[in-house]
Order: C-alpha cells, then sequence, then structure tokens
C-alpha cells in the first residue's frame, strides 16, 4: 500500500480552497464518488481512498458493496464532509475510517438525515455551490439564538421551514428572508451576520483539517 498518498473523491466542498493544498498533501483529486468508481479501482495495488462528496440523486450514490469489497482487499478507506460521512458512520465496524464533524454527527445520530448535508451544485468542475446545506444553516441559527438575536422559537420556526423545503432551495436567499420575516431582525443586521457565514461550513472546515493532518500516514515512532 501507498502511505503516502490519498486519492481523494471531492466536489462541492473543496469550492474555493487553495489548489496547492492538494499538492502539499500528496492528493489526487477525482469528482464526487458515484456508483461504481470504488469498483473500478479494485483490480489495482491496494492504497487509500478518502471519500468526501458523493452523488445522491443525478447518479446513484457510491455502493455499500463496493466499499466493503475494497476494504476486504486491503484499501484504507476515509469518509468525512458529506456522502463520505454518512458511509463512513455506516461501515465503521468494517473498518471504514471516519474523520470530522460532519462524521461524529452521522455516527452519533443514526436517524439523521441524508439530506442535512446535500447541497445543489454545478455539474462540472470547480462544482460551484447554488445552495446551503441545512447541516451548515443549523449551525448558524444555533449561534443567532446562543447570542440571543434568535429566540429558540423563532430558530425552531426558521428550521422547520427550511428543513420541509427540497435541499436545492435551501438558499442563503431563502435563509435572509426567514430571518427577516420569522426571526424580526432588521435586514442590515442579517446582511451583517450571513457575511459570517463561512464560519459554520463545517464540511470545509473537515475538509482542510483532513488535509492538514493527513490522519492517512503512519504514526512517526
Amino acid at each position: 500500500m501507498n502511505a503516502t498518498s490519498v486519492t481523494l473523491f471531492v466536489g462541492p466542498t473543496s469550492w474555493g480552497m487553495d489548489a496547492t493544498l492538494w499538492a502539499d498533501a500528496g492528493v489526487t483529486l477525482c469528482p464526487p464518488a458515484r456508483r461504481g468508481d470504488i469498483e473500478a479501482l479494485l483490480p489495482g495495488e491496494p492504497g487509500i481512498l478518502a471519500i468526501a462528496d458523493g452523488t445522491f440523486h443525478s447518479y446513484p450514490a457510491v455502493g455499500h458493496a463496493e466499499i466493503r469489497t475494497a476494504l476486504e482487499d486491503g484499501w484504507q478507506i476515509w469518509g468525512l464532509c458529506s456522502m463520505g460521512a454518512i458511509r463512513a458512520a455506516e461501515m465503521h465496524t468494517l473498518g471504514m475510517r471516519g474523520f470530522g464533524e460532519v462524521f461524529g454527527a452521522y455516527a452519533g445520530d443514526p436517524d439523521l438525515d441524508d439530506d442535512e448535508v446535500a447541497l445543489m451544485h454545478s455539474s462540472e468542475p470547480p462544482y460551484r455551490p447554488m445552495s446551503e446545506p441545512m447541516f451548515h444553516i443549523r449551525r448558524f441559527l444555533a449561534d443567532l439564538a446562543t447570542r440571543q438575536l434568535l429566540t429558540l422559537d423563532q430558530m425552531a420556526a426558521i428550521v422547520d421551514e427550511l428543513k420541509q423545503r427540497w435541499y436545492a432551495d435551501r438558499t442563503l436567499g431563502v435563509l435572509k428572508n426567514a430571518l427577516i420575516q420569522r426571526g424580526g431582525l432588521p435586514a442590515t443586521v442579517v446582511q451583517e451576520e450571513l457575511a459570517n457565514f463561512d464560519a459554520f461550513r463545517t464540511k470545509q472546515h473537515d475538509l482542510l483539517r483532513f488535509l492538514k493532518e493527513q490522519p492517512w500516514q503512519p504514526a512517526v515512532s
């Protein structure tokens, strides 16, 4: 096994990241994982794979069976951020390794909906995001409630409104309107708060940590 390089399936989670991060970490990029992508690699020598993003509706999702076969064949497979975090939470007892806060949330709550991390994005690189995952929106709203800019009832009403929407409709524009209409916040305050939304993009934070910490590297004795 090559323990110094990683094949990473990633798409919109990498939006806006410095391209030098991949080279510095020894990572080879592949598009979001879909059914059959892992199976196609199996004839090769076992190596290290990481799944961050994967397809949900446009193509069949990466399969449990192909991941299980790769693990049995000696591949080291990590899951994080989005589809990868979901699969890692489902398959950690079979040897798939999870990383990051999103993985921790799915591992800790088997009933957490898959659509919490789903978003609409362009179909070609660089996979520009067009909506926001519910996972990020919840953390943003919780912070507003902690700082008493929203009451708990207002936060719950906004969460309920956005949760009932199709994931592609969960945009910052829709969130802005909900904060004004249901949260009673002035538009100027909403604009200021949304300007700091990057702080709640947990999927990106998990990916950055993964690249910096490089947990796939063998421990130095």
